[in-house]
């Protein structure tokens, strides 16, 4: 039995139990007033019948909205390797967004990413990005410095990650995001360092979620145009010159270019840093929720209208990759509307 019709097995049962037990009363006669008895038989069963609907149609509204009615998590392809379930989905939807045959002009898209723990804790959660070019089969394609190269079925492509954070956090993952009392009102009173930055790879970047188990989203992929794709070699460019740093509360160093965030790092690629977060300050933006945003700067922002070349639904397009550590593991944590497993 799956979980639906184990749940609605049990709310037919609460409801049988509330109709039975109230019909059980009502025929228990009331206290005698003036020596007459009287039984409310005929005014309680309509109560009853009532309650009884109401157990049935809103058990079933409080389970889904609850989050508690999600498609099972798919343990399909457990045995897969995190990286490889990923870039088997990404390859899949760009084949069809292609269509048969050969490209004849190179096409872009973008795949927006994030990864949380179940407390969404700023330390361990990340926005980041991945940019494609699939090149034109009839002529012979000029690859970037730096890019990832690759082949896929008849199609050439070059890749690239926004993944931004303190060059070491690899090695050294204790990311400070607010140390010292009113820091998270007041970023004057916030202590942390300035690091020096570091756009990561996607499999570097897929690796730190690994290591801690994070549950993984991505959105997409999205066909843009090559001007959307020339801003974000431009933004890449600047990451990498090296005189940006990194900080998790950007917010006195984000407009003068002194130090950005994960989520400002990839975010507004028209308008360098836009705000974002409560009260424009970028606050509570990390994670699913600092990507969402991106998206949201990405198709609603008038400067932005246009880079994209295929509508885009926020919480639907959203497909994750949670932990299980055994197959068909329950109660494992997952933030998203569809998605699969991995332990490796």
């Amino acid at each position: 039995m799956n979980p639906i019709e184990n749940n609605a097995r049990n709310a037919t049962i609460r409801a049988r139990l509330t109709s039975g037990l109230l019909n059980k009363r009502s025929e228990q006669p009331l206290p005698s007033v003036y020596g007459v008895k009287r039984k409310i038989n005929r005014q309680m069963k309509p109560l009853a019948s009532w309650m009884a609907t109401c157990t049935l149609l809103f058990s079933h509204c409080i389970l889904v909205h609850g989050g508690l009615l999600k498609p099972d998590v798919d343990f399909s392809n457990y045995n897969v390797p995190l990286q490889q379930q990923l870039v088997n989905r990404i390859r899949e939807k760009v084949a069809a967004r292609l269509g048969p045959g050969k490209p004849t002009r190179d096409r872009y898209f973008i795949i927006p990413f994030a990864y949380q723990n179940k407390g969404n804790a700023p330390q361990f959660s990340h926005s980041f990005i991945s940019v494609i070019r699939v090149f034109a089969d009839n002529k012979q394609p000029r690859l970037t410095a730096g890019f990832r190269h690759g082949t896929y079925r008849n199609w050439n492509f070059e890749a690239f990650t926004i993944s931004w954070l303190p060059h070491d956090f690899d090695r050294n993952p204790n990311l400070c995001v607010f140390d010292g009392l009113g820091s998270r009102v007041d970023p004057r009173l916030n202590k942390c360092p300035i690091s020096r930055g570091k756009s990561f790879k996607l499999e570097e970047t897929l690796q730190l979620a690994l290591n801690v188990k994070n549950a993984v989203g991505m959105w997409g992929p999205y066909e843009i145009k090559k001007e959307a794709f020339d801003l974000a070699v431009k933004r890449k460019n600047l990451l990498d010159g090296g005189t940006i740093g990194y900080r998790a509360d950007d917010r006195l160093y984000r407009k003068p270019l002194v130090a950005v965030n994960c989520f400002h790092a990839m975010a507004g690629l028209e308008e360098l840093y836009p705000n974002g977060g409560f009260l424009g300050t970028g606050f509570r933006m990390w994670g699913i929720n600092g990507t969402a945003r991106v998206l949201i700067e990405y198709t609603k922002a008038v400067r932005n209208r246009g880079l994209l070349l295929e509508p885009v639904n926020i919480k639907k397009d959203l497909y994750g990759f949670v932990y299980a550590p055994e197959r068909n593991s329950q109660g494992i944590y997952n933030p998203f509307p569809n998605a699969s497993a991995y332990y490796q």
